[in-house]
């Protein structure tokens, strides 16, 4: 038997489909992670407070923690559904449309299936190919970096058209090392420092993943 969600008085969240991507937009899935590009504001405001703890910018040095500094408004934006889709009527400063400009690297919000909670991001240079990426503090340690960066790589060679992707990583930063390596990236040449956002600099390891075959969406 399926159960029918009108029956349950449930509606299914109305988040963008896999393979339905449009002009300057884009939509994948993994096994437990549906990205895609923001639609509101607050799909965006979801991805920097996944980022605004103290141990992720121990890593990232974005300085989200300087744009939403309050850790009660990061769990409020957090405990949201994209777009309401938990029937909740979003406030009209969230529910503004985003519109990514050209120009900008290429943000993926990604949620949660079993939930449809913010789970984290993706972020690419669609220039050069650099990605990067975080997950939300209750979303950590559970195998879901690798298939945030195995959508970074799909997305990269099956999207855009790009044949490479790279990545850096803090040679401490052991869980997005393993993360990456797991996801099909391999060591690579690059500078042993890199200088962070906010102005520190790191120790750096480069990973690097390549295709002959890539592929931009319709």
């Amino acid at each position: 038997m399926i159960w029918s969600p009108i029956r349950r008085g449930l509606r299914a969240p109305a988040l963008p489909v896999p393979g339905r991507c449009e002009p300057g937009r884009h939509v994948l899935a993994t096994d437990r992670l549906l990205l895609f590009t923001p639609r509101h504001h607050l799909d965006v405001l979801a991805a920097i407070a996944a980022s605004a703890d103290a141990e992720a910018q121990r890593w990232l040095g974005t300085q989200a923690d300087k744009v939403l500094p309050d850790p009660a408004d990061r769990r409020t934006l957090l405990a949201w559904r994209p777009a309401g889709d938990d029937r909740r009527r979003l406030p009209r400063d969230l529910a503004e449309p985003y519109v990514p400009g050209p120009d900008e690297p290429l943000l993926l919000v990604c949620v949660r299936t079993s939930d449809y909670g913010y789970a984290g991001a993706l972020e690419l240079q669609h220039r050069s190919g650099e990605m990067g990426g975080w997950l939300a503090p209750d979303c950590r340690g559970r195998g879901l970096g690798t298939e945030l960066f195995r959508a970074g790589v799909e997305l990269a060679h099956t999207h855009l058209g790009l044949t490479a992707i790279r990545a850096g990583a803090e040679s401490r930063n052991t869980a997005s090392r393993r993360a990456l390596t797991r996801a099909g990236l391999v060591p690579d040449g690059g500078p042993a420092r890199h200088t962070l956002p906010d102005g520190r600099e790191t120790d750096s390891l480069w990973y690097r993943h390549d295709t002959t075959t890539a592929l931009r969406c319709r």
